[in-house]
């Protein structure tokens, strides 16, 4: 008997994928929809997938994720949204997680992307297949003293950052727009600083324009 935990603050959309999926031999399915009843439950008799709703407003599914993964750290966890998600490839992926599921998905698509999961793959939705060729953003840069050239690069979380800051967004909005902490955000910009041998976010974002990073109007 395979055990799925949905977690969805919609509770018509909760219901009903549980309805769905136990439509279906062999699966035992929980719906709730208390963080702390999702937490006690699953370190007390972990299951085997895990499908939490992406944009929930008090904890969203990546934040949950991560809590999960602190006592269950081979959870098999699938998001599930509705809304766009190709900017996140990046953080979604290094997250940990499992797969990504559209809340438009069929069942047979549902269903198809839990057994995947089950048997140790990693679900990319095919939107998202052409983010699988960005790389790190890498630049060159000459100094004056040393006459020579050195290469700095730019991770995309990184870049997604400076394209926040550029939009004028404090680091909660960045955070919030990201799914990421506020701390980690923080840590991000203290290695923006370093490389870019700079102080503060205005210095950032103008070292990225000059350098052609990011192309905003100061």
């Amino acid at each position: 008997m395979t055990r799925v935990l949905i977690v969805d603050d919609h509770q018509l959309v909760g219901e009903g994928t549980k309805n769905m999926i136990e439509q279906e031999k062999d699966f035992d399915v929980t719906y709730l929809m208390s963080i702390d009843d999702v937490i006690n439950m699953s370190r007390e008799n972990p299951f085997d997938v895990y499908l939490l709703d992406m944009n929930m407003p008090n904890c969203s599914g990546l934040e949950l994720a991560q809590k999960i993964f602190k006592f269950h750290k081979d959870a098999k966890i699938i998001l599930y949204t509705g809304f766009e998600y190709t900017s996140q490839f990046n953080l979604l992926i290094d997250s940990g997680i499992s797969g990504i599921v559209s809340k438009s998905a069929s069942k047979q698509e549902l269903l198809m992307a839990i057994q995947a999961v089950l048997n140790g793959y990693t679900l990319i939705p095919i939107s998202l297949l052409s983010q699988l060729r960005l790389s790190d953003v890498t630049v060159q840069t000459t100094s004056s003293n040393k006459k020579k050239q050195a290469n700095i690069s730019v991770t995309q979380k990184e870049l997604e950052i400076l394209e926040g800051i550029s939009k004028g967004k404090g680091n909660k909005e960045i955070a919030e727009e990201l799914f990421m902490s506020v701390r980690a955000v923080e840590y991000n910009l203290t290695k923006i600083y370093k490389k870019f041998k700079v102080n503060s976010r205005s210095e950032a974002l103008a070292e990225a324009v000059r350098m052609g990073i990011i192309n905003v109007n100061l």
